[in-house]
């Protein structure tokens, strides 16, 4: 008998791309990459086919899931390249200028470790549709209840919350705190957010030393 289909809760995901998107409108001008518009349209446009298809056919749809990393590496791109901008200016600004900048620190390093979180979610065992089929491929990440299924129901399985908590704990402590990260481009992922979490972090705080003076 095959095994039915449970697919996985995806608003989760989508309100959490909806606030990169809202986030990004937030940064002054000097740290967009070119009109505000550009990336919160870009981001619609792609989440509207991504929706449909999937309340259609809430199954692993290839063009659905490469749409999805589109998606994701949009935001990813631009989130990184205003990182770039941002440690300039702060390096280049008045104090007053400044203060703007380190408030809109906040909203990039948030944005990183939402989107860090969505590459989680997205590429462990080949995706949400992947793992509800119970896909027999090896983890990209190991948590703990499946080191210990003792800990959680026989048919627990990873949400979208437990990678973006996942996220956010090595983003802050530049390690992982949860799930260990067990393939290689899972490293690769953890080793770039907390780059650009480090990066953030420590310019910034330096920068706002500078202010408080």
């Amino acid at each position: 008998m095959a095994e039915r289909f449970q697919p996985e809760e995806r608003w989760q995901a989508r309100v959490a791309v909806l606030v990169c998107a809202g986030l990004y409108l937030l940064l002054p001008s000097r740290l967009a990459v070119g009109p505000h518009w550009i990336e919160p349209i870009l981001v619609v446009l792609l989440l509207i086919p991504i929706s449909i298809q999937h309340q259609r056919r809430p199954d692993n749809d290839p063009w659905v899931r490469y749409l999805s990393l589109v998606l994701i590496a949009v935001v990813t791109v631009t989130n990184c390249i205003s990182v770039g901008l941002l440690i300039h200016h702060l390096l280049n600004t008045s104090v007053n200028q400044g203060r703007e900048l380190i408030y809109s620190a906040v909203a990039i390093w948030v944005t990183n470790v939402i989107v860090f979180g969505l590459w989680f979610w997205e590429l462990d065992r080949g995706g949400p549709g992947a793992r509800a089929k119970a896909s027999s491929r090896f983890p990209d990440l190991q948590f703990p209840q499946m080191e210990n299924p003792n800990l959680a129901p026989n048919d627990w399985r990873p949400a979208f919350l437990d990678y973006l908590y996942t996220s956010f704990a090595n983003g802050t402590s530049f390690a992982p705190a949860d799930a260990m990260p067990m393939t290689h481009r899972a490293k690769a992922l953890f080793t770039a957010e907390s780059v650009v979490s480090l990066m953030t972090i420590a310019i910034v705080g330096a920068r706002a030393v500078n202010i408080l003076h």
